[in-house]
């Protein structure tokens, strides 16, 4: 059994690692703070879902609060760092706040987890800190200078803070780059759950670019299993910092995720088509060759069974049949 501090527990891919972890038997510890970048309602909706789970208890925690972290944390405990502001286009707009919470949250994090004596750690980072000028598919070593959004520089920052302190503080550490992550729980503000409910509502859908952008879409279920192996792969490597990124393996142009939303939902989606926003990017595409050696990570749901499974979900929690 491993006991695991989770951050960003009630939120969208937290939620869903809690469930994985505890199903294997580990102490969970979960805590968020609710911010209002979303409904709380959301969040607390995604706990009710998660129902009762032996071996998980949840607290609301200020992630900036030093003293009231560590006592959270002991020596032995597996800190797994998800808590984050996410999203490109919202951090154009509030660029102090995307930083207090990404780079000051996380370092306030890690130093409750350091006064506490943790040295395992997991940080979610993200495919956004590769900007727009690193070749595809992209590779782990790539120097990932040029972000093109606020968020995308405090995720960077967040890494560089990590890999600054992991020799000086001990911590043997994984930072996992997550590319577009969708399923079940996603944030209402990210494309897939966004297109779907207007869909579904008969409302028009406005693209962005000229439908040629592409992302590296990720299951859900795929990226919890990449954390699970990162969380495993901290019992044995040596001090320091091990980046990896987790992808789905298949670059989708956004037409054709349209197109198998649409699919999914028997819908013929009405379409607007806009410039580029600022901030986003032409396409992502994951290099798996380093974690599908190291963590032996593999994705295992295409876009289209993933996108059904989303579906279903979506039309179970609000009634959407037609």
């Amino acid at each position: 059994m491993t006991r695991v501090v989770l951050t960003g527990a009630a939120g969208f891919i937290g939620s869903h690692l809690v469930e994985a972890l505890a199903r294997r038997g580990d102490e969970v510890v979960g805590i968020d703070n609710f911010d209002p970048f979303y409904p709380r309602a959301m969040k607390e909706h995604n706990l009710v879902e998660m129902g009762s789970l032996p071996g998980f208890t949840f607290r609301e925690q200020d992630m900036l609060d030093v003293e009231a972290l560590e006592p959270i944390f002991t020596p032995d405990t597996v800190l797994v760092h998800l808590a984050a502001k996410a999203g490109v286009r919202p951090s154009l707009a509030d660029p102090v706040g995307y930083v207090r919470a990404n780079v000051t949250g996380t370092a306030a994090v890690l130093e409750a987890a350091r006064r506490a004596g943790v040295s395992r750690i997991v940080f979610g980072s993200s495919s956004s800190v590769y900007g727009d000028s690193t070749p595809v598919p992209f590779r782990e070593d790539a120097i990932a200078i040029e972000p093109v959004s606020p968020y995308a520089a405090t995720k960077r920052a967040g890494e560089l803070l990590l890999g600054s302190v992991a020799p000086i503080y001990g911590f043997k550490a994984v930072s996992l780059r997550f590319f577009t992550v969708y399923g079940p729980r996603q944030r209402p503000d990210l494309a897939i759950r966004a297109f779907t409910r207007k869909m579904v509502e008969g409302s028009t859908i406005t693209l962005f670019g000229d439908g040629t952008q592409a992302r590296d879409y990720t299951y859900c279920d795929d990226i919890v299993a990449g954390v699970v192996a990162a969380v495993e792969w901290t019992g044995s490597m040596p001090v320091g910092v091990e980046t990896f990124n987790l992808g789905g393996n298949r670059s989708i142009p956004t037409e054709a995720m349209v197109a198998e939303i649409a699919r999914a939902l028997g819908i013929e989606p009405r379409i607007e088509w806009a410039p580029m926003q600022p901030g986003d990017v032409q396409r992502t595409a994951a290099d798996l060759t380093k974690s599908s050696s190291r963590l032996g990570y593999m994705p295992k749901i295409s876009f289209p069974d993933g996108i059904r499974r989303f579906v279903t979900w979506f039309r179970e929690v609000y009634g959407r049949t037609d």
